[in-house]
């Protein structure tokens, strides 16, 4: 079945009146969104892939041969094209200089070993120096990190935010800072590597044995075997980015980094040694406090789970202290941790990945065991006090592309789980650069393979995206009529879902679907006392969803309802009988009914 979007079904219908909450189980009361702001729409980008505008895609090309974005490329026009889309956080993604194969020796910095780095343009979660921008996004390498800050002004000025990543858990092998401020000391620098841990030392070491770079590695990136000759030396080794305390990691380890030591003794029973402070921690807070100096108004914090929670209790107050509205954002996968991490953490938010994203994949694959329980388990995973401040998504630089053949196929299948993702809670929604318009992130790029995502490992071209940046116009020249469509249903439902009081602070209230209903349709009520919008879901490839809406006496405040609007086109929508509305929602499809 082809899934067309002008078939998909958007209908928000506002109810006019007041409302109340009194439904025990199936609802909560309206409350204010965590920090009181408009509800917060984050885009992610690559600035290395980005703006690149080559189509060559060689597998494992170089720079010369793949072309590289740059910070520059982002001008007005890209932001502007940005902003259509209801975002107010750009997280700008490999900016901090990280380990490559690409020389730069000209300007003071040497490519790094081809037996510890992935790709040929590097993982830009291998810092290799916290003080200084990738060389690959500046047009004049000399003044790149001027070209940043002027990046980060560009997009103050459009009024967009900031956030860049924060990789606290590991670094590339070979770190160090070429540019690092006066006074700041490179992370190993005075460790006694005859000790296995010591809470003064920065990394973990395997005392006399020396590192084994792993053998299978060249199998995987064919291209390098000329450049990986095994003899890159560490000895001592230090222990691996994912806790691997062995001198000898595997190829699908993290081997191209090494752990941070922020006082825990992983070998000796977790202990913690965090009195007085752990050497790593007052150089992160520094390093922090250096990007925060420079405008960036957040930090996703990669890996938020395998650094101490006592560093995060400090740390983060310790930046508000001197920045008070920056906000923190942790990757994390673990719902029995999220209570701690807000609490004792003081994060803003945190990822739904285990909750929401993986229970919607399910249903947006069609999958046997698909079943929309999972939206509202999302709502109380961990803890349901923390709705408002779980980050939704469908896509980011992890997870499969929506479009690709391992996912979805087709990004009209996500439409619905997109309209939940934006409009289940105030917290914040995030949009991966290229989703709107489809990028199926197809082909072997170079290290990742045809992982059915977009590479982060390599230089490369992305071709979807390619045709709404249209050559630097940024204006969707190249996009067919669908992407057109898509990018439309986009732009409108961010509109809808940061527009709307309901959604940002309202109450939630889950509807009973009668009718034909079954385990793949869903449908709830947002609301609060100036606002009311039902939104229903149907993830269902082949039947309707064709029901009556029986709305509570205490949603209604005794008010029937009068009529319908549909906040788009202005138009009644559906017929009302008394205080219930008659809907159907077609397959695939979405009624964020409006009343």
């Amino acid at each position: 079945m082809r899934v067309i979007l002008k078939n998909l079904i958007i209908v928000i219908l506002v109810l006019s009146g007041t409302a109340r909450a009194s439904f025990a189980q199936k609802t909560d009361k309206p409350g204010n969104v965590h920090m009181d702001q408009k509800k917060i729409v984050i885009y992610q980008l690559l600035p290395r892939l980005f703006g690149n505008t080559s189509t060559a895609n060689v597998p494992y090309g170089t720079i010369a041969q793949n072309g590289s974005g740059k910070f520059d490329d982002i001008n007005d026009k890209a932001l502007t094209g940005i902003k259509e889309l209801e975002v107010n956080y750009v997280w700008y993604t490999g900016v901090i200089a990280h380990a490559s194969l690409t020389d730069y020796s000209a300007f003071g910095i040497q490519p790094d070993d081809a037996d510890v780095v992935k790709g040929r343009a590097g993982s830009p979660y291998a810092i290799r120096d916290y003080y200084d921008v990738d060389p690959d996004l500046a047009r004049d390498v000399k003044n790149r990190m001027k070209e940043f800050e002027a990046l980060v002004k560009r997009t103050h000025q459009q009024g967009l935010k900031v956030i860049i990543d924060f990789v606290p858990n590991h670094v590339a092998r070979r770190y160090h800072s070429n540019v690092k401020p006066t006074g700041a000391i490179d992370f190993g620098a005075y460790d006694d590597v005859r000790k296995a841990f010591s809470a003064a030392n920065d990394f973990y070491y395997i005392p006399g044995q020396a590192l084994v770079v792993p053998a299978s590695a060249d199998t995987i990136t064919t291209a390098l075997s000329p450049l990986m000759d095994h003899k890159f030396k560490e000895d001592p080794a230090k222990a691996t980015g994912n806790n691997v305390f062995s001198a000898s990691p595997k190829a699908d380890d993290w081997y191209e980094t090494v752990k941070l030591n922020y006082g825990v003794d992983y070998q000796d029973g977790m202990k913690a040694y965090f009195s007085p402070l752990p050497p790593v921690w007052t150089k992160m807070r520094a390093i922090l406090l250096y990007w925060a100096a420079k405008g960036v108004d957040g930090f996703r914090c990669d890996m938020a789970e395998m650094v101490p929670v006592a560093f995060w209790s400090w740390v983060i107050p310790e930046v508000k202290k001197v920045y008070p509205q920056i906000v923190f954002i942790g990757e994390a996968y673990d719902p029995k941790t999220y209570e701690t991490y807000f609490n004792e953490g003081k994060f803003d938010y945190l990822y739904d990945k285990v909750g929401l994203y993986d229970g919607l994949k399910k249903l947006i694959r069609n999958e046997s065991s698909a079943d929309v329980s999972v939206i509202p388990a999302a709502r109380t995973l961990g803890n349901a006090a923390y709705e408002n401040r779980m980050l939704r998504f469908l896509e980011n630089h992890d997870e499969e592309r929506i479009a690709s053949a391992g996912f979805a196929g087709q990004p009209e299948y996500a439409l619905p789980a997109m309209v939940v993702s934006a409009t289940l809670s105030g917290g914040p929604v995030m949009l991966y650069f290229g989703q709107e318009v489809g990028e199926p992130g197809k082909g072997k790029e170079g290290f990742g393979g045809d992982d059915n995502r977009t590479t982060i490992f390599d230089y490369w071209g992305v071709p979807e995206h390619q045709k709404w940046m249209n050559q630097g116009a940024f204006d969707g020249g190249l996009l067919n009529a669908e992407q057109v469509k898509l990018r439309a249903f986009y732009q409108k439902l961010m509109q809808v879902s940061t527009g709307s009081e309901a959604i940002s602070k309202g109450g939630f209230y889950e509807v009973q679907l009668n009718g034909n209903g079954n385990n793949r349709m869903y449908g709830y009520i947002r609301y609060t006392d100036k606002q009311r919008l039902l939104v229903l879901v149907n993830f269902d490839r082949t039947q309707n969803l064709e029901t009556r809406i029986d709305i509570p006496q205490d949603i209604l405040n005794k008010k029937p309802v009068l009529a319908t609007k549909d906040l788009f086109s202005g138009q009644v929508v559906a017929p009302v009988s008394g205080n219930s509305i008659q809907v159907k929602v077609g397959p695939v499809s979405a009624q964020i009914i409006e009343f």
